[in-house]
């Protein structure tokens, strides 16, 4: 099987421009392709993780990729699915982040040999354009009335449309359009929201030099209710162990529905597909084993195998009833979190970020959802005395999170 046929296996290809051109050229390694990352944060998570992971086994099968960093796009934030306007980044903050992007890629990337990657930063060239010159040269191959009807811009016309958030899709566009001319790059592969902005490109590029450049949209990864997933109540899965431990994001996958676990092993691994195939049938027990799978392999790609052993480690040793909480996420708790030598359970809880509110985890505790080293807590006043958390007090919160409190 070619690399285009398992892209289409693996469920991972959701629209392209030229179908019988694309699977020409990817399969063999003629391509040229990039993907771009806007630096919203100091860490990538797993939304990024598909893409990738896609750029990985592009690589592999002998095409070339650009990993565009975002420095200049940034300045403005990409208005795709989103009800609000994000926040605006000062230029150091975009650069540190980009920087950041740039050492988490080299695990997945190969910046190095036959077909190494190149990584650019927009900021070079789009931070140097002219107003004037820009609206003459690329603003007359925009249509308005196609641009409103983009679905990248939909879900923000409902509250407001910003004239900064309306360029996007032209920046976007001329990102392509540069990559083309400067470094020869013939392809551009994004998450499936960005359709309408990777369109904008090919169009720039045909009306400009008369010449075709070529899109292919990624699957969104979305759970079986159709939502997006890599978020927790905590907010994203981040990359950046730092950030979300190795333990956390092992545990992420591991718990994931049974209705997705094979559709994730599926997109996300590099396990062979008949292998994978052999896994449709499985239930019950044979599940729990598929999400080990997918935990094992997932949080190997992105903190290496020495530290999804440990996390492996540690979840068989918990949901076991063992006592080796060494790689648990850990709060670290002060003496100043303290009053009367005590802190009271839901404050506890909301210093490790294990509920979005107090009434939360007081409803949670009332339901006989929190355990605190194993004894279940019924009093939603329970005080964690200072002792306890010096020897780590481990919460645990419904079956699934765990977490531990130690006093400094």
């Amino acid at each position: 099987m070619q690399i285009y046929e398992e892209l289409v296996a693996r469920g991972l290809i959701a629209q392209v421009t030229d179908e019988e051109e694309i699977r020409e050229l990817i399969n063999s390694g003629k391509a040229k392709f990039y993907i771009g990352f806007d630096p919203t944060a100091d860490s990538l998570h797993v939304g990024h993780f598909m893409a990738l992971c896609l750029m990985k086994r592009l690589q592999m099968a002998g095409n070339q990729p650009v990993v565009l960093l975002g420095g200049g796009t940034g300045y403005i934030g990409d208005p795709s699915g989103r009800t609000d306007m994000r926040s605006m980044l000062t230029p150091e903050t975009i650069e540190h982040n980009c920087e950041c992007f740039r050492k988490q890629m080299e695990r997945f990337i190969d910046f190095e040999g036959e077909n190494a990657a190149i990584a650019v930063n927009n900021a070079d060239w789009l931070l140097k354009l002219n107003y004037i010159e820009v609206l003459r040269e690329v603003g007359a191959c925009f249509s308005v009335n196609n641009m409103l009807r983009a679905e990248c811009y939909k879900q923000r016309m409902e509250k407001g449309l910003s004239f900064l958030e309306f360029n996007y899709m032209i920046m976007q566009s001329y990102d392509f359009y540069h990559l083309f001319k400067e470094y020869g790059c013939n392809m551009q592969f994004g998450g499936d929201d960005q359709w309408s902005n990777m369109l904008g490109g090919t169009e720039l590029i045909r009306k400009k030099l008369g010449k075709d450049a070529y899109a292919m949209t990624i699957t969104l990864l979305l759970n079986s209710e159709g939502k997006k997933m890599g978020k927790t109540a905590n907010g994203a899965v981040w990359l950046d162990p730092n950030k979300t431990s190795p333990f956390e994001f092992y545990q992420y996958w591991r718990n994931v529905d049974d209705a997705d676990v094979l559709n994730c092993i599926r997109m996300l691994t590099f396990i062979p597909l008949e292998e994978i195939n052999a896994m449709n049938d499985w239930e019950g027990a044979q599940l729990n084993k598929a999400k080990e799978i997918l935990a094992f392999e997932l949080t190997s790609l992105v903190h290496g195998v020495e530290e999804a052993n440990k996390a492996k480690e540690a979840s068989l040793a918990l949901f076991a009833g063992g006592s080796d909480d060494s790689n648990m996420p850990t709060t670290n708790v002060t003496e100043a979190d303290l009053t009367d030598g005590s802190i009271g359970i839901i404050d506890l809880m909301m210093l490790c970020k294990l509920g979005a509110s107090k009434s939360e985890i007081r409803r949670l505790i009332l339901q006989g959802g929190v355990t605190l080293n194993d004894e279940k807590i019924t009093d939603v006043n329970f005080p964690v005395t200072a002792d306890v958390l010096k020897a780590g007090a481990k919460i645990r919160k419904g079956k699934k999170v765990f977490h531990k409190a130690v006093l400094q």
